[in-house]
């Protein structure tokens, strides 16, 4: 077991070495709750969602939902999506399918800037399942699992009914994946578990993310 200095210690750093948007961001650990952990609870699933979700339009539903005591999670791929705030990364000219705002906001009531922000996509609620049943709203923490790496995020927008799987620009980058709205993503496995009820405040402080999503996911894979 991580001592609590410990994984203090490497939230902390995690969430210096973030900021800075180079490769030492890829590598840098989130945290301290490791891929494993997270995915070793995951494995099984007691379904939640009434059926199962497309991971691309072309694709065959497959994805559910499952959900477990204090968590929410589900195994997809990763799209990226860059709405929000317009950026010389985020508009028009990148991003065919761009939109200027997110479901959710920041503390100042703007939109969210997808290519400085970690966060998530969910379906919007329908028939499959309504996120706002399990109790998941805009700003709950989510650890985002992918490659053998951690990273924390926000629930930040609403997507297609049948459609899971996305996160923005920032989410990408920091999970080394090709953070391009255009061509970019990844088929995956990325691995998302949304701690419902645990919004971040201010919406868009990442360093708040962190520390707490560490402290979430340690409960969740029983580290304390």
């Amino acid at each position: 077991m991580i001592s609590a200095a410990a994984g203090t210690a490497a939230v902390l750093l995690a969430a210096t070495t973030t900021g800075c948007g180079g490769e030492s961001a890829a590598a840098a650990q989130e945290g301290s709750v490791s891929a494993a952990q997270l995915l070793a609870k995951t494995r099984s699933c007691d379904r939640i969602s009434q059926g199962t979700y497309r991971t691309d339009e072309e694709k065959k539903p497959s994805v559910p939902v499952c959900g477990t005591r204090g968590a929410v999670y589900f195994t997809a791929d990763m799209d990226v999506d860059c709405d929000g705030q317009r950026t010389s990364k985020c508009n028009e000219q990148t991003d065919p399918w761009y939109q200027p705002d997110t479901a959710y906001h920041d503390s100042a009531d703007r939109p969210l800037r997808a290519d400085r922000l970690p966060y998530v996509v969910i379906p919007g609620p329908s028939r499959i399942w309504d996120h706002r049943r399990a109790g998941v709203q805009g700003g709950d923490v989510v650890a985002v699992v992918h490659g053998g790496r951690v990273r924390y995020a926000v629930v930040g927008d609403l997507g297609p009914k049948e459609i899971i799987g996305e996160a923005s620009h920032a989410a990408a980058r920091a999970l080394g994946v090709d953070p391009d709205p255009a061509r970019g993503g990844t088929d995956g496995p990325v691995t998302y578990v949304v701690f419902p009820g645990s919004r971040v405040s201010p919406l868009e402080s990442h360093a708040a993310a962190v520390r707490l999503g560490d402290r979430l996911a340690r409960k969740f894979v029983g580290a304390d």
